[in-house]
């Protein structure tokens, strides 16, 4: 019955597609939610940073990098331009002295039309010297355009079970689990920056079931989350320099890497290195991946620059004492005195557990960074320290895959990384040493063997003791631990509106795993093929297979044994606009899973609408998906207001519904809302937990303004 739904509907993903008419002009507005959807498989892939990604992209939209003073790490982070083009940009900038139109790019070798339309809505062309703002930093942040307050409100219709009245139990006296806040989830930001210049912001968060309170004692003062930056960049000899929350991106991640690692996904080639970014100011609402304190980079040469960091804030974890007399947490614990203790990331502070384990360990983080960039820009290499200290000790339960999970209350990185360009060829890697005595690599290369076909090879090994808390290198693991691996991937394009792209990657874990008693390992591949009639529409399909070693389910002998399950998706996605205000995309998507000769099967089809009448944009969304268990649950990319990102994921049978509204009042004041229902078929109950809603139906509701000044 899936599959002749599928094939039924496969004919209207394609139905006016090829009626797009194409511009003779470079068009300045761009669609950020498909150049994000190109980038990410949009699977399971529920560890990528979206919003960091798609707000670092905003950023360079909002203040376009100027092609004449930036460098190849920055126009690495936008995934667009491959490290060929990268070095043909810079030697004819170099030989020509600089470029002086942005339509200069048509005559580099290597940059084709498709290339220039989708770089050009984040770039621009001007002399600093000529144009260089002399006013004081006071001044250019009074005149700045990009300076906003935005308030996000957002609450779910139907009650969970966690905001049920509590009840307690008359034999114990207990009263059961319970959400002590309201529904509501709030969030306040504002931000003032210029790129390569200032940046200047802080946000406060308060999640569903959190509550808004002031209680000195448990460390909530109204707001569950606040987080703030000043950034300034090159005064002088100062690269940067940051207080408040910032981020770290050096080498290939293995020490230092927030938000910019975007992973496995339909771009085989520009998202496998990392972006040797340096210090970056901190937006997100994430509550882990960031350093509260200050940084610097100071340019000792011109080729040379030093960066020294500190770090100092509390972080989440579970205590479990060994003593259970103890009452209180003592920071100065020994490792005798616990039975585990273990940093906590969710950010969540709902129920009296979650609030228990606030701001419970003290962590310290100081180092330094030293990077070598030469004169032609075709070689840089540095080297990175980093020292971690806990003010309790950190211990994992006695299991025995964490056997070599680190344990203490200090760690020291330290790291080597290098970037080398070779005709058109690009090396880089890094390596990099535990306190543990724990090794890791990541060594890669990216190549132009012809215009029409890029390769890009990537091999990592990680040691089963090596422990990284902020690093987040290329891998199959969320973690740089316990893996050993080699990524294969191309690209070719057989003709001008034709793209192939795909990868290989066989991965092996030398250590147990949760839930799997033995060492193990597995590969992936996926194929994508894109077809682009023009500059606004885009059609492709993708098939993407990963085999897996697992725990056997049925135990047909006395030693558990391993097996392979395999996961298959298929996905086929339209997108274009049949006239110049109106962007129809469809999507299918396929899933299959299969252990131990048991198949279980899921499948979603979508349909969106995007219509700009200037003032008043509107999107919706109708959607049905049908999935037999958790293993094929479907992942689906989501339009929503600015500076949110949604991949929900649905399981069972059902409906998926959402409209978004987004309305300009003037040029400072705009409004977003978005409502989405989502019904489900057969079930009289949706979610588990503390989020179980009695009925068969979801409904979210989110409002946003912003007020630019």
């Amino acid at each position: 019955m899936k599959r002749r739904v599928l094939f039924s509907l496969f004919g209207l993903l394609f139905f006016g597609a090829t009626a797009t008419q194409a511009q003779d002009y470079p068009r300045k507005d761009v669609n950020l939610d498909l150049l994000v959807q190109e980038l990410f498989s949009q699977q399971e892939d529920s560890d990528v940073p979206y919003e960091d990604i798609y707000e670092n992209l905003l950023q360079f939209y909002q203040n376009p990098i100027n092609l004449n003073r930036t460098n190849r790490e920055e126009l690495s982070s936008l995934f667009i331009l491959s490290e060929t083009q990268i070095t043909a940009l810079f030697g004819h900038i170099n030989r020509t002295g600089g470029l002086l139109s942005i339509y200069e790019l048509q005559s580099i070798e290597g940059f084709d039309l498709v290339t220039i339309y989708k770089l050009l809505p984040f770039v621009s062309v001007y002399d600093a010297g000529l144009q260089s703002d002399r006013r004081s930093l006071w001044e250019r942040m009074r005149a700045e355009e990009n300076n906003y307050l935005l308030v996000r409100y957002e609450r779910g219709l139907q009650t969970k079970k966690g905001f049920l009245p509590p009840k307690t139990d008359p034999e114990t006296g207990k009263t059961n689990s319970h959400y002590l806040g309201s529904p509501d989830k709030l969030l306040l930001r504002y931000r003032i920056s210029h790129t390569r210049d200032f940046s200047f912001g802080f946000t406060a968060e308060k999640d569903a079931g959190e509550q808004f309170i002031f209680d000195q004692k448990t460390r909530r003062y109204g707001f569950d989350f606040y987080s703030a930056h000043f950034q300034l960049y090159d005064k002088g000899r100062w690269k940067a320099i940051s207080v408040g929350d910032y981020q770290l991106q050096f080498g290939q991640g293995l020490v230092a890497a927030s938000g910019f690692g975007v992973g496995k996904g339909g771009e085989t080639i520009n998202t496998v290195r990392r972006s040797d970014l340096g210090v970056r100011p901190y937006t997100s609402v994430l509550e882990t991946t960031f350093y509260r304190g200050a940084a610097a980079t100071y340019s000792l040469s011109k080729t040379l620059n030093i960066t020294g960091f500190y770090s100092n804030k509390r972080v989440d974890a579970s205590i479990n004492l060994a003593n259970d007399t103890l009452d209180q947490l003592n920071e100065q614990l020994s490792i005798s005195d616990l039975e585990s203790s273990t940093l906590q990331i969710t950010g969540f502070h709902r129920t009296p557990t979650e609030i228990a384990r606030k701001h419970n360990v003290r962590e310290q983080i100081a180092g330094g960074n030293l990077v070598y960039n030469s004169i032609s820009k075709n070689f840089r290499a540095g080297i990175t320290s980093m020292h971690f200290n806990y003010s309790t000790p950190l211990l994992r339960s006695d299991a025995p895959y964490n056997k070599f999970e680190f344990s203490g209350k200090q760690n020291l990185l330290l790291s080597g990384y290098y970037s080398y360009n070779w005709r058109n060829v690009n090396f880089f890697g890094e390596a990099a040493r535990s306190q543990s005595g724990g090794m890791a690599t990541v060594q890669g290369l990216m190549a132009s063997l012809s215009t029409q076909v890029d390769i890009a090879m990537v091999y990592r090994d990680y040691a089963k003791d090596f422990h990284t808390a902020s690093g987040s290198a290329f891998g199959e693991n969320t973690r740089n631990i316990n893996e050993r691996g080699f990524y294969t991937g191309i690209k070719v394009r057989p003709l001008a509106r034709w793209e192939i792209t795909g990868y290989y990657d066989r991965f092996r874990f030398p250590w147990l795993k949760y839930g799997i008693n033995a060492p193990s390992g597995g590969d992936e591949y996926l194929v994508r093929l894109i077809y682009k009639p023009s500059k606004t529409a885009m059609i492709y399909g993708q098939f993407r297979t990963e085999n897996k070693e697992r725990e056997e389910e049925t135990i047909s002998r006395n030693i558990p044994g391993l097996t392979t399950s395999t996961r298959r998706n298929y996905l086929i996605t339209a997108d274009f606009s049949p006239v110049e205000r109106l962007n129809l995309r469809s999507r299918v998507q396929f899933s299959s899973y299969e252990q131990e000769g048991v198949k279980t099967e899921g499948y979603a089809i979508a349909q969106d609408i995007s219509y700009d009448l200037g003032k008043l944009r509107l999107s919706a969304r109708y959607a049905i998906f049908d999935t037999d268990d958790s293993d094929n649950r479907q992942y689906m990319l989501e339009k929503d207001v600015l500076y949110a990102f949604s991949v929900p994921s649905f399981g069972g049978l059902g409906t998926r519904i959402y409209g978004v509204i987004q309305y300009s009042f003037s040029r400072q004041f705009d409004l977003w809302l978005k409502v989405g229902h989502t019904h489900y078929r057969y079930q009289d109950v949706v979610g588990s937990g503390l989020d179980e809603i009695q009925g068969a139906r979801r409904t979210d509701v989110r409002a946003q303004v912003r007020y630019r000044f």
